[in-house]
């Protein structure tokens, strides 16, 4: 590749960055003009752009998302989330701290156990109720828990797409995530939460008139169908069993999301129409946009020699390494999708842990993990559930900026990166 592709390709993405961030032009027009800039520069082609598994668009991750989504939409039908949002504002009593922290925690719960995309679909229908109902602002709450998910997606090798990269080339398995990232997860779950006690102090307004409405509600009286409420859980029951049972069925997520929403469009009364209609099709061509514009990058060299500038200033440190691995990953995966970022670094973490050899405690993979799923907190772009997100708020006429997000993005990612560092530090070398 000529070196002034590799500078226009860089010109490029900066510039559709800059878009993004100015909010001048809307984010999914600054992505697929990106991309279809690193085209006619030659900085990638169609082969690379949607065939290539390296640098490509990713299709499972796209795919995964359509299938989720008209789940989602079918499930919205059946009055599911005013049912779950009626019985999570009278478990908290109605006070606003305690809703968070109660839909935080099942956030960052259920993304360990499902992932944080599919969490994220379910959750922010329940949460836009909730905020309706009780007259309090929606942006906070979104964002408390898209940083969740990320959170806690960080805990099981399911959880985060990049986990699962990781695992791949690393050969390590779901127990290992569990022994090794879980506790941490759990640790700064605690923390998230104190944090948005203080950074959305402003937002925790009772409303005793509204509260008592709520309170008068009964759960049961908002199920409007009963009959595709069942059809629909068990659709998405035996969605999450395919996920969980991957390594026997071999099964990709995106495929087991399409036949679940095939399936559930197929046995119900729904409309295909109506289904399609609730897909957030701006978000699935965002990521197409923003997948290609990566893809640029790798197939320029660009990412490639970042990559090795941050090998060779490793050299044989595994502390130092590890260190600069993690800062570096968290710093990187907040300006682009955290998903090419951790395929990219894949198979130079492996060269490196190679050539440091080290305590065999898979330090290097830990470090790469933790960055690249904290740092994705950092911007609204940083991860696919930032993405996810913001296309909801949008849809729903509450749109979160793309500064609204990153002005607590930031603070939660540099708080809960140092605190992972101080883990790394103790748990593999210190203590160790």
């Amino acid at each position: 590749m000529n070196d002034w592709q590799s500078w226009a390709a860089l010109v490029v993405f900066v510039s559709a960055y800059a878009l993004i961030i100015s909010e001048k032009v809307h984010r999914v027009a600054a992505a697929l003009g990106g991309a279809g800039l690193m085209l006619a520069i030659g900085a990638t082609d169609d082969e690379s752009a949607f065939y290539s598994e390296h640098s490509g668009v990713d299709w499972n991750v796209i795919f995964l998302l359509l299938g989720m989504m008209m789940i989602v939409g079918v499930l919205k039908k059946t009055g599911m989330f005013e049912y779950l949002a009626i019985w999570s504002v009278r478990r908290a009593r109605a006070r606003p701290f305690r809703v968070m922290t109660m839909l935080v925690v099942i956030t960052a719960v259920a993304s360990a156990l499902l992932d944080n995309v599919t969490t994220v679909l379910l959750v922010a229908p329940v949460t836009l109720l909730v905020c309706e109902r009780l007259g309090l602002p929606v942006a906070p709450f979104l964002i408390a828990e898209v940083l969740a998910s990320n959170i806690g997606g960080m805990a099981t090798l399911v959880g985060d797409p990049p986990n699962i990269i990781i695992a791949s080339r690393a050969g390590l398995t779901f127990n290992d995530f569990l022994v090794h990232l879980a506790p941490l997860s759990a640790l700064l779950l605690l923390v998230l939460i104190a944090l948005c006690r203080w950074l959305f102090r402003r937002s925790f307004v009772y409303d005793e008139e509204r509260a008592a409405e709520v309170m008068s509600l009964e759960e049961r009286e908002a199920i409007r169908d009963p009959r595709l409420l069942v059809q629909g859980l068990a659709v998405l029951a035996l969605v999450m069993a395919g996920f969980v049972l991957h390594p026997v069925l071999h099964y990709e997520p995106s495929v087991v999301a399409l036949l679940g929403a095939g399936l559930l469009v197929a046995v119900s009364s729904v409309r295909t129409g109506d289904v399609l209609g609730e897909v957030e099709w701006p978000t699935l061509a965002f990521f197409a946009g923003l997948f290609v514009m990566i893809g640029g990058l790798i197939e320029t060299g660009v990412i490639g020699q970042v990559s090795k500038a941050l090998a060779d200033a490793i050299g044989g440190n595994e502390l130092g390494g590890s260190m600069l691995l993690l800062t570096a990953s968290a710093v990187l995966s907040g300006i682009v999708d955290n998903i090419p970022y951790v395929a990219t670094m894949a198979p130079i973490t492996s060269d490196l842990v190679e050539s440091v050899g080290g305590s065999g405690d898979h330090v290097m993979w830990w470090a790469l993990a933790i960055g690249a799923d904290l740092g994705g907190n950092a911007t609204a772009i940083g991860a696919s559930a930032n993405v996810v997100v913001l296309g909801i708020a949008e849809r729903n006429r509450t749109p979160i900026s793309f500064w609204q997000f990153t002005k607590y993005g930031l603070v939660v990612t540099f708080i809960t990166v140092a605190i992972a560092a101080a883990y790394v530090w103790l748990r593999y070398f210190t203590l160790a």
